[in-house]
Formats: structure tokens, C-alpha cells, sequence
């Protein structure tokens, strides 16, 4: 249904200069769609409430501003947008500029033609502009995340995604899902689709993230989900049958 709802989720900390070039260019990939854009503002204590009660009133689309009172992380802050959306996709893109958002039409028509058996598209970034050493712990965690897990998927922490509004609120929730989607849509008996896009500089401030400070986390994150799906190998179907 090309005229659907798509709820567009931006998590974010901290990225009030680049919000508005972001919401500009979402709306310009966007033109003709029916759309709203969800800003989880995860505790930030820059100027991102005062940039997105301007932007609410320049923007030609709903812009929305859910906030938590604390920082709680990305995958919880794509988590709140899940649940805030009016959609029936969610397209998540990360709040930094990185993600260049021509990909989201991509990704919902991808999405949408897999048919009812796929339950999120993934982007897989090409050219990435990270430094070097964190292009290779990307790598390493990538490879190492794929051995354990076979999801099929080259680069699952881009933030360009397409997943079922319905789909995505079933995913468990920790502080790294937004890592595992691929792994955890497929353990609900769905399928992923790929998409390659390409990334971009970051415009404005720094990362919120380091190379090492997750590194220990993300192992711990693995061994979970290699645990879940372990504990459930197999999604029933099941339908209703009626007598009488």
C-alpha cells in the first residue's frame, strides 16, 4: 500500500545542529509519501527541544518529539519510537547526519515488495567514514556476530532500517537490539531483505559512541541472543481452526 503511514524514527542525544538539515533532507527524500517523523530525544541537554518546537512549525510533515527524561540508549530510544509510531513501518535513521536519507524510499519499497514473508529490510553501508581502527572493530564484530548468529547480513549496525510497526514491538529490548534486528526478526520467523547504501561525515559534534566502551557489551549482547535463539528454534504457525 504505497499511501500507508511510514513513522520515520530519529534516536538521538545531543544532535541539535544536525536536526534541522536532516528533517529538510527527510522531507525532500519523502516528497509525495505519506509519512511522519518521530524524534526520540534520549535525554539530550543541548538545544534539541528549542530546535524541534521551531522545526515543528516549518516542516510540511507531523514532526513529533518524544523524550526520555534520562538517556537510556539507542535500541530503547527505537524501542519508544516503536511504540509512539502510527505507522505501519517503521524506518529508523540515526540523528547524526551520517545516514543519508534518499535511502528510507528505498528501504520501505523494498520492504514492501519482499511481501508478507519479510519482516525488515537492513541497509549495509558502503564507504563508511569512520576512522580506520573503527571500521575495523566494526568489521571484526560484524564477522564475528554473523559466525555465531548465520543472520546473513554484512552490516547490521547501520541505522537505516524498514521493519513491520507489529514485528518490531515484538523484538526483546535490551541496550545493543538495534545490533541484532536481522537476528531477531528471522527468530520471529520472518526474513530480511539487503540493502547497500553509502555514508557520510558526520556534520556537526562527536560520537556518542566509542570503539572499546561497548566492545564487552556487545560480546555480552551476542551470547544473549545466541541464547534466546537457541531457546526458541522454531516459530509455530498457527491459525484457528473452526468446528461447527
Amino acid at each position: 500500500m504505497p499511501d500507508a503511514l511510514i513513522s520515520i524514527v530519529i534516536p538521538c542525544r545531543n544532535e541539535a545542529k544536525n536536526l534541522p538539515l536532516l528533517l529538510d533532507e527527510i522531507g525532500a527524500a519523502m516528497a509525495g509519501r505519506n509519512f511522519e517523523v518521530i524524534v526520540v530525544d534520549d535525554g539530550s541537554t543541548d538545544d534539541t527541544a528549542a530546535v524541534l518546537a521551531a522545526q515543528a512549525t516549518l516542516q510540511p510533515f507531523p514532526l513529533r518529539h518524544v523524550r526520555h527524561e534520562k538517556s537510556a540508549g539507542q535500541s530503547l530510544s527505537v524501542r519508544s519510537g516503536a511504540w509512539a509510531a502510527r505507522g505501519d513501518i517503521v524506518a529508523t535513521i540515526d540523528g547524526d547526519g551520517q545516514n543519508d536519507p534518499k535511502y528510507i524510499p528505498l528501504l520501505v519499497d523494498a520492504l514492501r515488495q519482499a511481501g508478507p514473508d519479510a519482516g525488515a529490510a537492513q541497509g549495509q553501508r558502503l564507504k563508511r567514514r569512520d576512522s580506520k581502527i573503527k571500521q575495523l572493530a566494526s568489521r571484526f564484530a560484524n564477522w564475528l556476530r554473523s559466525a555465531i548468529l548465520h543472520d546473513e547480513t554484512r552490516d547490521t549496525g547501520c541505522g537505516l532500517k524498514a521493519v513491520h510497526t507489529d514485528i518490531l514491538r515484538k523484538l526483546p529490548f535490551f541496550d545493543g537490539t538495534h545490533r541484532f534486528v536481522p537476528a531477531l526478526v528471522i527468530q520471529e520467523g520472518y526474513g530480511v531483505v539487503h540493502c547497500d547504501v553509502v555514508d557520510r561525515s558526520r556534520r556537526y559534534g562527536k560520537s556518542n559512541y566509542g570503539i572499546f566502551d561497548r566492545g564487552l557489551q556487545g560480546v555480552l549482547d551476542l551470547a544473549g541472543v545466541w541464547w534466546l535463539r537457541r531457546r526458541r528454534r522454531r516459530m509455530p504457525k498457527v491459525k484457528e481452526i473452526r468446528h461447527g
